[in-house]
């Protein structure tokens, strides 16, 4: 039995990285925007922005407001890849991977900007800017594994939530979609539309009735996001999820409401998105507003967190594999 213990401990383990893997729901509360793969920008983003591919487009800003305070304390801007394009506002510091062409602007407070490659057009005056740090150990590995860990993680907590059983259905009636949140045991209310059914109202109207979240699991590939928010929806962002799992393209064409999870899609903003935003690459020509999702969910066996299929799988095989071991030694001993 020890044996089995250490071989799924083995597989449990994963690269040695220096950087605190931030993954799962907790993603969602770190960052304002995360896109996995390439983001081309000419706005905004009011907290913390992730990018796993790489940073282009005109001049943007990142973390323009202040965001909740992070045990991490994740810098204003991470991305993987390279940073070019029109000069960057920053302020909060930053982590790049690869070169920054685009050079930054850092505003207010000093701040740290490390990067893997090399660095221009940058004002350094009193702040603390380190090129080169690719040849640092960890340092390379460490956003690979950030965005390695998050990749899986939202694909994975999306495909859970939409598995999620609805506790209430939307009334749609005289172009208004009205959300009368029913929570469960865990302060979760559930709602599902097809993507055929944003065709249905021009106004939404919510109402959370104490739940601490809600989640509307869209299904379809492609989604346009055009509605209007009536009441006081300033703080959907904090307690409201949008779920796209299906979706490969999400068009956001007005100021939108809640926090949008939309793993596989290739999204465009028009206007703002209130809340957090996940996306799979980004065209960005509107603002991402604070706040970010606030609730106490965590999703356990329904929702993996991030890389648990890949270690449950291995782990099934370790102990498949020592089980026929233990099989075949057995027959032998008995012939």
């Amino acid at each position: 039995m020890a044996g089995l213990t250490a071989a799924l401990a083995l597989t449990a383990a994963g690269p040695a990285s220096a950087t605190t893997v931030i993954q799962g729901m907790d993603a969602l509360h770190e960052w304002n925007l995360v896109v996995l793969g390439d983001l081309k920008s000419s706005s905004e983003v009011e907290g913390r922005t992730f990018v796993g591919g790489n940073l282009s487009g005109t001049s943007s800003n990142y973390q323009i407001r202040t965001p909740a305070a992070s045990a991490a304390k994740t810098p204003a801007l991470t991305v993987v890849g390279d940073v070019t394009g029109g000069t960057k506002n920053l302020t909060g510091g930053a982590t790049v991977g690869g070169n920054v062409s685009s050079g930054f602007s850092l505003n207010g407070s000093p701040q740290t900007v490390l990067v893997g490659g090399t660095i221009a057009n940058t004002n350094v005056n009193q702040n603390i800017v380190k090129s080169g740090q690719a040849a640092t150990a960890g340092f390379t590995q460490g956003l690979i594994d950030q965005r390695d860990a998050l990749t899986r993680s939202m694909v994975d907590l999306s495909n859970g939530l939409s598995a999620l059983t609805a506790t209430g259905t939307a009334l749609i009636a005289n172009n208004r979609a009205t959300f009368n949140a029913v929570a469960g045991g865990n302060g979760v209310a559930v709602f599902s539309l097809a993507a055929s059914d944003l065709s249905r109202f021009g106004e939404i109207a919510f109402n959370r009735n104490g739940a601490d979240t809600v989640i509307v699991n869209v299904s379809g590939a492609t989604i346009r996001l055009d509605d209007n928010f009536l009441g006081n929806a300033d703080q959907l962002g904090r307690n409201v999820i949008w779920n796209f799992a299906d979706a490969t393209t999400v068009d956001v064409t007005t100021a939108w409401r809640g926090s949008v999870l939309a793993p596989l899609a290739a999204g465009t903003t028009g206007n703002y998105i209130q809340g957090s935003a996940v996306f799979n690459s980004m065209v960005q020509n509107g603002e991402l507003h604070l706040d970010t999702y606030a609730g106490n969910f965590r999703p356990t066996a329904a929702v993996p967190e991030p890389g648990t299929w890949m270690m449950m799988l291995a782990g099934f095989g370790a102990l498949g594999v020592m089980l026929r071991r233990r099989r075949k030694v057995a027959l032998q001993s008995a012939v």
